[in-house]
């Protein structure tokens, strides 16, 4: 009967060590997945430089945030696609078009977490939950999406040689 009561008890601490390194495990992971790796601050100036730009619209301004060779935009605005040596300009006129048409004013954006952050030797790829809101036509709106970039370190610092933009909910408020 001793012996029995022995193995018992064996048997109940192994699986109270097993729990324990379970538990353990399930920590370091949910830690690990929170502690998702991020750009840096100077990566994100293009984004940011990007964002202001699309906010002011400045008269005779373009943008100083894309590569200069392999830029490739996808939008949610015809011709959808910006792609070549003539990208930038053909993006930023696009945009303003777009802006016009819907009226587009107060515009601000907020960002989530990036997700999915990796680098490639002077290269780096992210996607980032981004929220536009404004105002169209006179009423407020909100707009969430992803934002997938890539961008390449030049002499100058970080540029954007690709983005894709996606909506996933948008709302309008009547005026």
């Amino acid at each position: 009967m001793h012996h029995n009561d022995s193995a018992t008890i064996g048997i109940l601490d192994l699986r109270r060590s097993y729990r324990v390194c379970c538990a353990v495990l399930i920590g370091f992971l949910a830690g690990a997945a929170q502690a998702e790796e991020q750009p840096t601050a100077a990566m994100m100036a293009p984004v940011h430089g990007l964002v202001a730009f699309m906010s002011n619209l400045r008269r005779g301004e373009q943008p100083a945030v894309f590569a200069r060779r392999g830029l490739c935009i996808l939008e949610n605005f015809a011709p959808y696609l910006f792609c070549g040596q003539q990208a930038a300009a053909d993006w930023s006129a696009g945009f303003r078009a777009h802006a016009a048409e819907g009226d587009l004013t107060e515009l601000t954006a907020t960002f989530g977490t990036a997700h999915d952050f990796g680098q490639s030797g002077r290269r780096v790829y992210f996607s980032l939950p981004t929220t536009w809101t404004g105002r169209t036509q006179g009423k407020r709106f909100e707009e969430h999406g992803a934002w997938s970039f890539v961008l390449e370190q030049d002499d100058g610092g970080w540029r954007i040689v690709g983005y894709g933009w996606g909506v996933t909910a948008y709302s309008e408020t009547p005026r």
